[in-house]
């Protein structure tokens, strides 16, 4: 059975509280993404911003602090891929932070999941 720790993206870009808005816009446009996890100082999980979230948000005076969600569901690298697509599913969300201590190691996509289950399937 396969777990986060085995499908998950290690390089992670995130993200911090006070970052402006338009910054993280461009972040997203750079990477290709179309969210981040949003870290304290101590590398912890503490929200997620989206582009869903930017959407409507283009004062430039906003942080991510002011447009991030909050409280953040996380997983644990043994967390199985079964289980993370039931919460990706459940919770309607698109992408789930792997902590370790509350620590940001990693994050799993939808695609990710989808992914290692054609794998499986081949």
């Amino acid at each position: 059975m396969s777990t986060a720790k085995e499908i998950m993206v290690r390089e992670v870009v995130s993200t911090r509280p006070s970052c402006m808005v338009e910054e993280v816009t461009r972040v997203l446009y750079h990477h290709g993404i179309s969210g981040l996890p949003v870290c304290d100082e101590n590398h912890c999980v503490i929200g997620i911003v989206t582009e869903a979230d930017i959407l409507g948000r283009t004062t430039g005076q906003d942080t991510v602090a002011d447009i991030m969600k909050t409280p953040v569901f996380t997983v644990a690298e043994e967390t199985p891929l079964e289980e993370i697509a039931v919460l990706l599913t459940e919770k309607r969300i698109k992408r789930v932070p792997v902590v370790v201590e509350g620590k940001l190691v990693g994050i799993v996509s939808r695609a990710d999941v989808v992914r290692a289950l054609a794998g499986r399937r081949r």
